[in-house]
């Protein structure tokens, strides 16, 4: 069977590799280079990076239109295998592919449809979800299960640690469900509709710590946002961004203004109080500095018991 490989970012590098190691990868399409640094220089997708080390033809179209059509076409793949390649399929598009499209999302499906899964299981605090690959659909995040593997989590995962994870785990999953696919032994399973949440892109505005929300609420952000845009509040008028946290149990907590810097635990980290219990932050950065344990950063920071973070 042959396959064209749609994906983009660093995520899908791994399983694009597995695939061209078992199967016949005739091509693989991923978005245009970026511009990007001082030096405004054309940057590759990791994806193509991947695929020209490979030896594989490479489309990098701007839109998916005739043009881009064409150019698929000419490869005769079977089968569209996509991992976060970031743009919606469309009818004529699909029809290229006479085994259709499978599609690698990580989340438990019909759960978290959308862009950011990962941030959004991390920010909802839920203990497992999982590595679904479905039948490329109009819809988006849509179609049917082909397989569905549960990924636990213990509530220490940024979205950046569970990427890595995902990566790792995403190669085998796929390869799975194209074996089955060769076989005839493939079965699909509808979702549920009724039961899909989703999620949307994350924006640099989502960092921003409101000290009203509870410790839990903003702890879950310190790690959903690693590591872009990251947990951003100020102190003394300067951009600090919060690198580590962790909850705190205190029967003291709320006799102060949220973002209120209300002590020091020498084995936890500085102690915030916030709309519901303490937060203590066990790893800095204000701006323009290097990220610093707490311990580090109380040494160099104009930091005082009392002093309230996110006031100008």
């Amino acid at each position: 069977m042959k396959i064209l490989f749609a994906g983009t970012p660093q995520i899908a590098v791994p399983s694009l590799e597995a695939l061209a190691a078992e199967f016949s990868v005739v091509g693989v399409l991923t978005a245009p280079d970026k511009v990007s640094g001082r030096g405004r220089r054309q940057t590759p997708p990791p994806v193509k990076t991947a695929a020209v080390e490979l030896g594989l033809t490479v489309l990098q179209p701007s839109r998916l239109g005739s043009d881009a059509r064409r150019e698929a076409d000419r490869l005769g793949a079977d089968l569209l295998v996509v991992f976060a390649y970031g743009r919606i399929f469309g009818p004529r598009f699909l029809s290229l592919f006479p085994e259709g499209g499978i599609n690698m999302h990580p989340s438990a499906l019909p759960l978290y449809r959308g862009p950011s899964p990962l941030t959004a299981a991390i920010l909802q605090g839920v203990d497992r979800t999982a590595l679904t690959v479905q039948r490329v659909a109009l819809e988006m995040d849509a179609g049917d299960i082909l397989r569905q593997s549960p990924i636990v989590l213990d509530g220490t995962e940024t979205t950046g640690s569970l990427t890595d994870t995902v990566a790792q785990a995403a190669p085998s999953e796929l390869a799975a469900v194209v074996r089955d696919l060769e076989s005839g032994t493939v079965r699909p399973r509808p979702q549920d509709h009724d039961r899909a949440t989703y999620c949307r892109l994350t924006e640099k505005a989502d960092g921003d710590i409101d000290w009203k929300r509870s410790a839990v609420v903003i702890d879950r952000m310190v790690r959903a946002y690693q590591p872009w845009p990251k947990a951003r509040t100020s102190l003394n008028g300067e951009g600090l961004v919060i690198l580590g946290s962790e909850t705190v149990d205190d029967a003291n907590a709320g006799v102060k203004e949220p973002g209120t810097v209300v002590g020091v635990d020498k084995s936890r980290g500085i102690l915030i109080q916030t709309g519901e219990g303490l937060l203590a932050l066990t790893r800095l950065q204000l701006a323009s500095r290097k990220p610093l344990d707490f311990r580090s950063f109380l040494n160099g920071a104009e930091l005082e018991i009392g002093m309230k973070l996110g006031d100008a």
